[in-house]
């Protein structure tokens, strides 16, 4: 049995989950089941990001505590578990987790004891949204360019620093493997990025002017920047430094280690945070799949432009597993893709009501009507073209597959009309039946990490030979 430890970036709590988090967490989640059910013991973790200034200003103009604020907000993170029908077994972290602190505060002494942290004056802009100070140069129109309504602030204050600069060699000697990153244009996006140079980077901030944030060991002035902070959760959620549990050795140390993060987390999650791994003598993460981001009718999602769409919203409507489903098939693992509620309702109707939803009910009509008992299965597996397509996380491709053998069930139903064969002719016709039903088991178990609620539903109606209702009613 192999290990696997999987993690999702932690997202910052100053709003609602969004449509782009619910992308990586079931991208994510298809991954954990899809290794599961290939016999790998898996853990699988998320959790909330809760330091920084960005959330101390948010709680004050709330008039609410730092704490509270974040307690609010990592509560309605919390329920994404159940609202999108994820692992049972998944892991959560809150960055303001009493071991997570100590956890931080370790890898800062291991790092420092290495010689990567310094104390020095610093005079730069700082971008708010970004939570990390920006060159002029990166700057467009004056402005960062992932937060293009926020002017960058100019800061200057006495920090702390990791000695990034030192990592030059290390990190392109690690970004040299063609399977740390994925896609491999990414990969060269983060390789040409540490070849221009790299430049020491702030890890605290002045306690006085931002208290929220986790303390500076032996030096109560300071709080650590929330970057530094936040990524270290990718090893403290599974016990490090003690490790009581074993869970570090076996899933880090001993394990396969992947992270999912989306395009904009190439300079954090492949360089900073594996520096920072590598300055404190532990092993660097084995792969990070980078997605794209979900537009909305071209544009990108903001708040301003009105274009902002909830997914709670349309699973209260159309259930959890129709979304999971549509971000799978119809939303690219690693390029943008627009997202409106217009084409999910059409892909719905098309996919979930017509497709899938339909042939459950022509198949188990027929086997209900037709056949003595349920079907006697053979060992179910993933055909080795949709494993190919998992494994390079191709999630599309794996649900065109899925699609075709809808099509093609559908296709052999109309063509052998098994209904009125089973009158003229009924060992051949229940023959035709019992093979649609072991095809309708195949398609499922395809389908398993995807649609793990409905997966359920179609499972018991092929174990007891009944017709489920109605799965997908269609929307008009």
């Amino acid at each position: 049995m192999r290990t696997f430890y999987l993690t999702t970036t932690l997202p910052y709590v100053n709003a609602d989950p969004h449509i782009g988090f619910a992308l990586e967490i079931v991208q994510a989640d298809i991954i954990a089941r899809y290794r599961k059910l290939r016999g790998d013991d898996v853990f699988f973790n998320t959790g909330t990001d809760e330091h920084g200034q960005k959330l101390f200003e948010a709680a004050k103009k709330a008039g609410k505590t730092p704490q509270e604020y974040v307690d609010e907000y990592a509560a309605k993170f919390r329920t994404l578990k159940e609202s999108l029908n994820l692992s049972p077994d998944l892991h959560f972290i809150r960055t303001t987790d009493p071991h997570h602190i100590e956890a931080a505060q370790e890898i800062w002494r291991r790092c420092a004891a290495a010689g990567d942290i310094e104390k020095r004056s610093y005079k730069g802009l700082y971008c708010v949204g970004d939570e990390a100070f920006i060159k002029e140069s990166d700057l467009v129109n004056g402005r960062c360019p992932n937060h293009p309504n926020m002017d960058p602030v100019m800061l200057e204050e006495e920090n702390y620093f990791f000695l990034l600069s030192k990592y030059q060699k290390p990190l392109l000697e690690y970004l040299s493997r063609e399977d740390v990153i994925l896609p491999q244009w990414r990969r060269q996006e983060a390789i040409k990025f540490v070849e221009q140079g790299l430049e020491d980077f702030s890890i605290s901030r002045v306690k006085e002017k931002m208290p929220w944030g986790i303390p500076v060991p032996n030096d109560e002035s300071q709080v650590m920047y929330v970057w530094f902070d936040a990524l270290t959760n990718y090893i403290s959620t599974l016990g490090w430094p003690e490790d009581a549990e074993g869970n570090f050795k076996k899933f880090w140390q001993e394990g396969e280690v992947m992270q999912v993060a989306g395009k904009d987390q190439v300079r954090f999650q492949s360089i900073m945070w594996q520096a920072m791994l590598m300055s404190a003598g532990i092993k660097t993460t084995d792969k990070v799949l980078y997605h794209g981001f979900i537009t909305s009718g071209g544009q990108k999602m903001s708040k301003s432009l009105g274009n902002v769409i909830d997914p709670m919203n349309l699973v209260q409507e159309y259930g959890a597993d129709a979304l999971r489903y549509f971000l799978a098939r119809h939303i690219s693992a690693f390029e943008d893709s627009d997202f409106t509620l217009d084409r999910f309702a059409e892909a719905y109707n098309a996919d979930m009501a017509n497709g899938l939803g339909n042939l459950v009910s022509r198949v188990m009509t027929l086997a209900q009507r037709n056949l003595d008992g349920p079907v006697e299965l053979p060992e179910l597996d993933f055909p080795q073209d949709y494993r190919e397509a998992l494994d390079h996380f191709e999630f599309s491709r794996a649900m065109e597959l899925v699609a075709e053998r809808i099509h093609a069930a559908d296709q052999k139903i109309n063509a052998t009309e098994p209904f009125k064969l089973v009158k003229t002719d009924p060992e051949k016709g229940n023959a035709i039946i019992r093979d649609l039903v072991i095809e309708l088991a195949v398609i499922l178990y395809m389908l398993w990490p995807i649609i793990p609620e409905k997966g359920h539903v179609i499972w018991e109606a092929i174990k007891t030979n009944t017709k489920p209702e109605n799965l997908f009613p269609r929307k008009e």
